[in-house]
């Protein structure tokens, strides 16, 4: 994963859809998503797609599908301060568990830091298995017993995770 100011370049909600090339109007449900695509150069990069909450029930998905959330199309004029919501940024970190494909673990590992840091996670252990750094985290209010997160560190440099982070924190901010 590439840690250029260009590589969470994801612009704005485009009012329309990426499937059906329909209008999604003010008010309309849809589905935001981030997928993986390549810059005119060829350097990886993830890009936005909006897909209509229609197409997207009839199984409309982009390809290279990294994440997505659930949003509603502003009114004209309308700004937003934020892109996605807190449990919608837990459910995005715990949905990829699983996904071995090192750009998605590295992004996943990034979205962990940035919750970490806005004390939605909190930092239970990190063990060390097979050369591998594992972190454990909890998600604020977790209740007694509560399975930890496990997060296998991509080994990012320190100054690809501040950048990467500040990008991703940015785009959260980013409005719609």
């Amino acid at each position: 994963m590439a840690g250029t100011a260009d590589t969470f370049d994801l612009g704005r909600f485009s009012g329309q859809c990426a499937h059906t090339g329909n209008v999604i109007a003010a008010g309309d449900v849809f589905i935001a998503a981030l997928v993986e695509g390549a810059d005119e150069t060829g350097k990886p990069m993830l890009r936005r797609a909006d897909v209509s909450h229609g197409a997207w029930e009839s199984g409309a998905r982009p390809e290279r599908l990294m994440c997505f959330w659930r949003s509603t199309a502003p009114q004209a004029g309308e700004r937003r301060t934020m892109l996605v919501d807190d449990e919608t940024l837990l459910e995005m970190v715990q949905r990829d568990e699983a996904d071995a494909d090192p750009r998605r673990r590295a992004f996943r590992w990034i979205l962990a830091l940035v919750l970490l840091r806005r004390k939605l996670l909190r930092l239970e252990g990190i063990t060390q298995e097979h050369g591998a750094e594992t972190w454990s985290f909890l998600r604020r209010g977790a209740v007694e017993g509560e399975a930890p997160l496990h997060i296998v560190n991509p080994k990012i440099r320190d100054e690809e995770v501040s950048e990467l982070s500040e990008q991703l924190g940015a785009i959260l901010r980013a409005d719609v």
